[in-house]
């Protein structure tokens, strides 16, 4: 029988290939790895990071909220101390107002307004639901119901930034 050597020849090129495979290979494995868990803090505090209510073209933030489960788009208004609802979005959402109940009056850049103290059920926006939100309908027009500080207020806390607002519930 005839024995036959094995001969190992490593060229420089040869060993530069087989590290970069190597090295991809140990990256794969370390990226399925924060996939299955261990990044999984990191990613959730990336995605809260995330703005909550974008900020608009016209330089306002816009927040799409949810009324006692009724879509309402509200003008965020850190300037407001409550939660303000024009009549016709106080009644989409289902909010029964009638003449004797609008015992204050609000003094606004248009004037002096009539306004109704309402407690909503709930106001969620960006996920942050908070229940028995002290807010007023107005009746008068408004151009947007105004997420004010009775909502805002009883956050843990809000960020803005250029992109948009972050809300922290």
């Amino acid at each position: 029988m005839r024995q036959i050597g094995v001969m190992i020849r490593i060229d420089p090129r040869s060993a530069v290939v087989f590290a970069a495979a190597l090295a991809s290979s140990l990256a794969c494995a370390g990226a399925l790895r924060w996939m299955d868990g261990a990044g999984e803090a990191q990613a959730a505090s990336l995605v809260s990071s995330a703005p909550s209510v974008a900020r608009s073209a016209d330089g306002h933030y816009w927040a799409e909220a949810i009324v006692d489960g009724r879509p309402m788009r509200m003008l965020v208004d850190t300037g407001a101390s409550v939660v303000t609802l024009s009549r016709a979005d106080a009644e989409r959402a289902g909010v029964s107002v009638g003449a004797r109940d609008f015992t204050r009056t609000l003094n606004t850049a248009s004037g002096p307004v009539k306004a109704a103290p309402v407690v909503l059920p709930s106001l969620a926006v960006a996920g942050v639901r908070l229940t028995a939100v002290d807010a007023l309908v107005v009746d008068a027009d408004m151009p947007a119901s105004l997420l004010g500080m009775s909502y805002l207020g009883r956050l843990s806390g809000f960020e803005a930034r250029p992109e948009g607002l972050t809300f922290k519930g």
